[in-house]
């Protein structure tokens, strides 16, 4: 299992190590702080509820929690990257294999093809295993899209048109910008052997989409 990083481990550190002078009038003055922070303490998870969406009209299906860690992020990690996938297969195997615990990745999302329905799988504020990098798990986001590289029909306009909303939603909550730098494929990780999302992919249409929705301005359909 994957530690967490430095910054995070100090972050506890700190948490426990002041814990021991946090007595008497000293917790009174603290209290609001430690009612915010007390998850902090390892093995102690941040409370979640259950189904709970990160993006509107998502469906909530949860990848095992084999596939990801837990965390806090941005608090614990700088979000500041989106990494675009294809499944290389079915929506339907993309969520069985995700919900599969040997299976030992996932992403946080996946839109479907025929009509650019979204799941989501994993929360934002924790780190999934999509992007075989642990400091690009750490940092992004990661969208699957239902298809197969070399199938340019499967990148469907609906599906463009949603993921796009969906990108502009991450934008906006993390700062991030709406380039090629900050929204990535999977084969421009570090490290990766993967190709996904493929020469097939219009980087320039989806970018003008998702330039389009955070502008609050869908682009005319293509």
């Amino acid at each position: 299992m994957e530690q967490k990083k430095a910054a995070g481990l100090s972050r506890r550190a700190l948490f426990i190590g002041g814990g021991a002078a946090l007595v008497g009038g000293t917790a009174a003055v603290y209290g609001d702080e430690l009612a915010r922070t007390w998850w902090l303490v390892p093995g102690i998870d941040k409370q979640r509820t259950e189904g709970e969406v990160d993006h509107k009209g998502a469906r909530w299906v949860a990848a095992s929690a084999a596939n990801l860690r837990t965390a806090d992020r941005p608090a614990d990690y700088t979000i500041d990257r989106i990494v675009i996938h294809v499944t290389q297969g079915s929506f339907a195997s993309a969520v069985r294999v995700f919900k599969n615990p040997l299976h030992a990745a996932a992403a946080h999302y996946i839109v479907r093809a025929k009509d650019g329905h979204i799941t989501q799988m994993a929360r934002e504020l924790d780190v999934a295993y999509h992007a075989g990098n642990r400091s690009f798990n750490e940092r992004s986001v990661g969208i699957e899209h239902e298809g197969f590289v070399d199938r340019p029909e499967d990148f469907t306009d609906v599906m463009y048109r949603s993921s796009a909303r969906l990108a502009a939603g991450i934008c906006r909550r993390y700062g991030i910008p709406a380039d090629r730098e900050h929204i990535i494929g999977h084969v421009e990780v570090p490290g990766t052997d993967h190709t996904d999302p493929g020469p097939h992919w219009n980087w320039a249409r989806y970018l003008k989409l998702v330039r389009a929705e955070l502008e609050g301005r869908p682009a005319a359909r293509a």
